[in-house]
């Protein structure tokens, strides 16, 4: 069977590669220098697993810049290309999406779309009418950055937006290729799966702003934060997962997932989903204050990137935190993997030493072992050096 994946960012690419282990897959990206890396069996992007995988495996896998070399035959064509939030339609940007399904119809092919990209709610019902199809569906995916494969290979759950053959043997797929057993299969209609998808995510916002608002009450009255949330915490009902503070959440998913939601409540009563998004922008806010207050002439920012593991930075908590400083102090910036010399205008220093020596107050979302010898120029919420 060949399998087509449309788009090799984190869940494109751990899906290429779960499944060609077992298929023949062709990996399709608009990007020449991330086809030619995945030829090599060079990862684009910084994942544990699969960088392990193209090293050690032998996978089936080919990447293109070709779409009708890719779709051609495939019985499963995967679409996993980005869907950022538009601020001013307030809604998914869907175009990439709504291309491969433009280009699948033109080519008349056998085969059917499953959709990994984030959608609306209701997405895949409005381009089955748009478009006049029917080989469709939706199967939501639920990755951490770094540890995307990883996550397909341990997946916590298989949802299908369908209940049919087709449903179960793309199902099937995803289980086989998977190294955990009895993995649970939930098939559902599409527009359901949509939901699940923007529920959890936004059930995970809502935890990180949870604890995030404890910290900052904790922090401004000179409490013991790391105390009271190993007190809340112990409580089974709660656990002790998923509750460590920090400048706020962001990265591929939280930031646009819960901003659509809140955009599919329109005309629906609510107060929680509005109050998630508004209380992650009040955390990066009160996070620039607290850096200010201790009259810095240089901030230095240490990484861009979210959290260890991984390299990327789009929709980072810090970058808002950045914009709440400027004109205030000046901002230097270490990120050793930036190719820029400069990030939001500010000055991008890529030898750790210089960076140590000229920041005042050294900002970290995320503690780490390079940062021992200067903590008391460090500022973090980071209590428990993880997430």
């Amino acid at each position: 069977m060949k399998i087509a994946v449309a788009g090799t960012g984190y869940v494109g690419l751990s899906l290429a590669t779960l499944l060609s282990q077992k298929y023949e897959v062709m990996a399709l990206d608009i990007v020449p220098e991330k086809v030619e890396k995945i030829n090599k069996r060079i990862s684009p992007i910084e994942d544990e697993y699969i960088e392990k995988f193209f090293k050690e495996k032998e996978l089936n896998l080919k990447a293109t810049l070709d779409y009708q070399e890719a779709f051609k035959d495939a019985k499963y064509i995967i679409i996993s290309t980005p869907t950022n939030y538009d601020e001013e339609k307030n809604f998914f940007d869907t175009s990439s999406v709504e291309d491969i399904i433009k280009k699948v119809k033109e080519l008349n092919l056998d085969t059917t779309m499953v959709i990994k990209s984030t959608i609306p709610v209701g997405f895949i019902e409005n381009v089955k009418k748009k478009y006049e199809i029917d080989n469709i569906f939706f199967s939501p995916e639920f990755l951490r950055e770094g540890k995307a494969l990883y996550d397909n290979l341990y997946p916590s759950r298989i949802i299908v937006g369908e209940k049919s053959e087709r449903a179960e043997e793309f199902a099937n797929i995803l289980k086989g290729c998977a190294l955990k057993e009895d993995v649970p299969v939930l098939y559902m209609n599409n527009t359901e799966a949509e939901a699940v998808k923007l529920f959890a995510n936004t059930y995970l916002a809502l935890r990180v702003s949870y604890f995030n608002e404890l910290d900052t009450y904790a922090e401004l009255k000179g409490l013991n934060t790391k105390d009271i949330i190993e007190g809340v915490c112990l409580d089974p009902r709660i656990g002790t997962h998923y509750n460590n503070p920090s400048f706020g959440y962001g990265g591929y998913c939280l930031p646009k997932d819960t901003k659509q939601l809140r955009a599919n409540y329109k005309d629906v009563p609510e107060n929680l989903i509005s109050a998630i998004v508004e209380s992650n922008r009040t955390r990066k806010e009160h996070i620039a204050h607290q850096i200010v207050k201790r009259n810095p002439k240089i901030v230095g920012i240490y990484r861009l990137t979210m959290k260890s593991g991984s390299d990327n930075f789009r929709a980072s908590a810090i970058q808002d935190v950045i914009k709440n400083l400027e004109g205030k102090t000046e901002i230097i910036i270490y990120e050793p993997t930036a190719k820029e010399e400069t990030f939001l205008n500010n000055r991008i220093i890529k030898d750790l030493e210089e960076f140590k020596n000229k920041s005042d107050v050294i900002v970290a979302n995320r503690l780490d072992e390079n940062l021992k010898d200067v903590k008391e120029k460090v500022y973090t919420r980071d209590l428990f050096s993880r997430d």
